[in-house]
């Protein structure tokens, strides 16, 4: 029987001012899909590791059966594959995690049928697992797993999806306390409306972001990593966030904000010489209040998902 495998990577999304609009992917973790063909022309979700017993081994429910069967009705083809889901990352976290396990399956799938779409045109395959596993059918996560880099999504109607540049010596920090905050609850604090200066305020600090990136700007990065409209209402669903943030802002901090929805935090910097410092002062911010915490950090992934040779 045919076989691939696929590894897609953990990914920020929003950015800070970038709210469902920014994303980026990270190195090393991530969720990988093996695909292994079968006589039953159906799509079966026959084991995944690393979420403890908790997502729905249902082909209508997972995400990854879910993008696949999107792709598969899409070109007209049926297909019976089973699927074995890896997981790499934590359920729960804001590092993208449904993202990468749908954006890992699409591009075996893709590899299976021997690449008849390019591997932008998987986006929206994703975008509708995303649906199905959050309620919002967001590519801010989905983007950049599967392109790599910064992404920005000026708009869904069509889809527009632009690769930033990034800079050589960008770095990044994920701070992944023990403690789970589901989507639906940090999507619920938001508002439905903002005050006029408030946008004004959010649409400088994105159009600095991205100028920054362009530029290698490191001191225009970190003065446009500020977010108006979201940050203030989730940030009180996360312990220690504001004691973090200020706590690393002295260890060589560019800017902190939450990775998706969080809890996990991200902390930009530029270069590796920082990143001990900024780990060592969240920790202790963590340890002052019993809680513990995973810390990673990365160069920013340019390479999005892959086939696994």
């Amino acid at each position: 029987m045919r076989t691939v495998k696929a590894f897609a990577p953990a990914t920020v999304a929003n950015v800070s001012c970038g709210f469902d609009i920014l994303g980026f992917a990270v190195e090393g973790m991530g969720d990988s899909v093996q695909l292994i063909e079968n006589n039953s022309q159906e799509l079966r979700v026959v084991s995944i590791t690393g979420d403890g017993g908790r997502l729905p081994l249902d082909a209508a429910k997972n995400t990854c059966s879910v993008a696949i069967q999107a792709l598969l009705d899409e070109l007209g083809i049926r297909l019976g594959l089973d699927i074995h889901l890896e997981k790499g990352l934590p359920l729960g976290s804001g590092m993208g995690s449904s993202a990468a396990s749908a954006v890992a399956a699409l591009v075996a799938v893709n590899e299976f049928l021997e690449n008849p779409l390019e591997k932008k045109d998987l986006l929206p395959f994703a975008i509708l697992a995303e649906k199905v596993a959050c309620g919002a059918g967001h590519a801010d996560n989905v983007a950049p797993s599967l392109l790599g880099g910064f992404v920005l999504i000026r708009d869904y109607h069509p889809l527009d999806v632009i690769k930033l540049p990034v800079p050589k010596d960008l770095q990044c920090v994920l701070l992944h306390p023990h403690y789970e905050l589901r989507t639906e609850d940090s999507r619920s604090v938001l508002r439905d409306q903002i005050p006029l200066k408030y946008s004004t305020i959010q649409s400088g600090n994105v159009g600095g972001l991205v100028s920054g990136l362009f530029l290698s700007d490191y001191g225009l990065i970190s003065r446009s990593l500020r977010d108006v409209i979201a940050e203030p209402y989730r940030a009180v669903l996360i312990p220690g966030f504001y004691e973090v943030r200020e706590a690393i802002k002295s260890a060589g901090s560019l800017g902190m904000g939450i990775s998706g929805s969080g809890p996990t935090l991200f902390s930009l910097c530029q270069g590796e010489s920082s990143i001990p410092g900024i780990i060592s002062a969240a920790r202790k911010v963590y340890e002052s209040m019993g809680l513990g915490v995973d810390a990673y950090h990365s160069a920013i992934n340019t390479r999005g998902a892959f086939v696994i040779e």
